[in-house]
């Protein structure tokens, strides 16, 4: 028997909002009513009176979920999450249009649910030109311009970066892709719910949505697919009519249920929710900005205010992390933090392995209070004081 006491998630500051966001109570109570003997526990295939109350209930949802993205519903496809749909949109495109061209585009500072999409497939024997942004991490749509070649048949770039919080100018990037007939594949994982969204004006062919980063449950996203002429996808499995047969599979309805509800509740409070993140955003720079060496990163006039990404001179990120605690934070994206590895986006934005090792990503969200934001200011210089008193002067 482990002696060891399990960590009380009760005690936590937490400030990982990036990661994973807690869930909403009222998307808790619409889940729970749907497992419930009397609710819509039923396969939303079956033809009989329980499963056409399923469905009712799973094409509710897809509504209140396009009425976010300001989309018809028939063009979102549930998945499992980001993940899931980075896949399904580009190895699904880029097979099926394999035949016009094997030319890709991208960017090094990706999720790497992208970036390692995009190696499989080069390992596949399609070519990936991997686009550097500049140093703040902004991508100028004029290099994107440049890259762009006649065999070039989509391109994939982020929404908001998940590590730095820099927001790209999708509409831009958009408009250069329709311009030359090339697809353009969105990751918004970091986006849908807190920032306006509307499909029906943005020139974006697909984009990927996940329901946990804005309150939702975890398990389950979408695949915007816009209904466009050229804009189709091979599916990655196979076994089922569900969603339009592009992802087979029972579709888990409390989560999609709950999906749709985070949905709801993001539409109607998004503008007050914003405002709250940038008040806090600007709390916790004030209160760790006049340290000697605290560096930001990414762009401050081009960012999501949900996510603040600082890093410190002269201090080694794993002790920075764990002086920290109870405040929960992250070292770099979360599928990625377990590594021990400096950030490679920050790599990317040229921090060298020194300042992207120590970096520190702060993220907020709805439930995160101002005496949060309190308690990490005082751990962060209170941390950073001692471990710079304890840890021997870096040779140069």
């Amino acid at each position: 028997m482990n002696s060891k006491a399990a960590p009380n998630a009760s005690d936590a500051v937490y400030l990982d909002n990036a990661a994973t966001t807690p869930l909403d109570p009222a998307v808790a109570a619409v889940m729970c009513r749907s497992l419930s003997r009397h609710g819509a526990f039923a396969n939303p295939a079956s033809i009989h009176i329980a499963g056409r109350a399923s469905a009712h209930v799973v094409e509710r949802a897809r509504s209140q979920l396009a009425d976010l993205v300001q989309t018809d519903p028939r063009n979102l496809i549930f998945t499992s999450g980001a993940t899931e749909s980075n896949n399904l949109a580009i190895v699904g495109a880029a097979h099926f249009r394999s035949h016009r061209g094997r030319h890709l585009i991208t960017m090094p500072t990706e999720h790497k649910a992208v970036t390692d999409t995009f190696a499989a497939l080069e390992r596949q024997g399609f070519e990936v030109t991997w686009l550097q942004p500049d140093r703040e991490g902004v991508l100028a749509t004029g290099d994107l311009e440049s890259a762009i070649r006649d065999d070039t048949q989509l391109v994939s770039i982020m929404h908001v970066n998940n590590e730095t919080g820099v927001v790209q100018d999708i509409r831009d990037i958009g408009e250069c892709c329709r311009r030359r007939g090339v697809l353009f594949h969105c990751d918004a994982a970091q986006s849908i719910g807190k920032l306006p969204i509307d499909l029906s004006a943005l020139p974006i062919d697909m984009m990927s949505i996940t329901a946990h980063k804005f309150h939702g449950p975890q398990g389950i996203g979408a695949l915007y697919v816009a209904d466009r002429p050229h804009c189709h996808i091979q599916p990655l499995f196979h076994g089922g009519g569900q969603e339009r047969r592009i992802r087979p599979g029972t579709l888990a309805v409390h989560q999609i249920v709950g999906f749709g509800e985070a949905a709801a509740i993001a539409a109607e409070r998004q503008q007050r929710d914003l405002a709250h993140l940038q008040a806090l955003n600007d709390r916790l720079w004030r209160g760790i900005s006049g340290l000697p060496g605290v560096l930001r990163n990414g762009s401050a006039s081009r960012s999501f205010p949900g996510i603040l990404n600082a890093s410190v001179e002269d201090i080694e990120g794993e002790s920075l992390l764990l002086a920290l605690e109870p405040v929960c934070v992250a070292s770099g994206s979360a599928c990625n933090s377990r590594s021990g590895e400096s950030s490679y986006v920050l790599r990317a934005l040229g921090r060298d392995d020194h300042l992207a090792q120590s970096a520190i990503r702060f993220s907020f969200g709805r439930f995160t209070r101002d005496s949060d934001i309190d308690t990490a200011i005082v751990r962060y210089n209170e941390a950073v004081r001692h471990l710079r008193g304890i840890m021997p002067t870096r040779a140069a």
